[in-house]
């Protein structure tokens, strides 16, 4: 479904488990740079059957099928997620202190929505986050640019997009821009007062192990997922030892 926001439309589907767990709080699952929805397929159902809760799935602005985004992304537009369009998205839907799942840019917007919000949510699941920039993502940006130019990776994305070209383009500029060589949201990270399960895998493409040990360093209650044979989308790689972990974890919290 399309819901009105801010002025525009985001599309947002809402799954319910196979198997409710009554105290379980929902789970809000938050997509990559170049994620959708549909970007998804089935990992956000399984996430809901694992927890016993509802998933809630939604396209950022520009991403999916939700309205078009004009323009490049700002030096925040993380951040902006963060405070602005997830708030305002979870007050039309009458959502209170949700679990948030975020994978990539998705997990860096719940790690700044944990800091920063008045009432933090229930917990958070970070999978592959960024917390600084590595020159190993910078990297692996610009190799996605030669496939992107090369391979059916514009074709595949643009499966999940209706503005495809415009979710890669404003992805590559926004990371690959000199000024944003120094982001970072490392002193965010003391101020998250929820519990964390932080998810990399040992092949990340885009990120080391620094990423998700920074978190477990700054933070008060973190635990550390380290995925063998897995790289930059763990829910892909090895989606189960992701829904066991996410489970357990979403079960500490009831």
């Amino acid at each position: 479904m399309l819901v009105p926001l801010l002025g525009r439309h985001v599309e947002v589907v809402r799954l319910s488990p196979a198997a409710p767990r009554p105290g379980t709080p929902p789970v809000v699952v938050l997509h990559e740079a170049l994620g959708s929805v549909s970007h998804w397929r089935d990992f956000p159902q399984r996430l809901a059957d694992a927890c016993g809760a509802e998933a809630i799935v939604y396209s950022r602005l520009g991403h999916g099928r939700s309205s078009r985004r004009e323009g490049p992304y700002g030096a925040g537009y993380l951040e902006e997620e963060a405070l602005d369009w997830l708030p305002a998205l979870l007050e039309s839907l009458r959502v209170a202190r949700p679990v948030l799942f975020g994978h990539s840019d998705g997990a860096s917007i719940a790690l700044i929505a944990a800091a920063r919000w008045s009432e933090p949510p229930a917990g958070l699941v970070a999978l592959a986050p960024h917390v600084m920039v590595e020159d190993e993502g910078l990297t692996g940006i610009r190799r996605a640019m030669a496939a992107y130019d090369t391979t059916d990776f514009a074709e595949r994305l643009a499966r999940h997009h209706d503005d495809a070209p415009g979710v890669f383009r404003r992805w590559h500029e926004a990371w690959l821009d000199p000024a944003r060589r120094g982001w970072t949201i490392e002193d965010l990270l003391p101020r998250i007062a929820c519990p964390v399960l932080a998810v990399q895998g040992e092949q990340d493409e885009y990120a080391t192990m620094e990423q998700v040990q920074r978190i477990a360093r700054a933070a008060k209650d973190v635990e550390v997922l380290a995925v063998a044979g897995c790289r930059h989308s763990p829910h892909r790689d090895q989606p189960e030892a992701v829904l066991r972990a996410a489970a357990a974890f979403v079960q500490r919290l009831r």
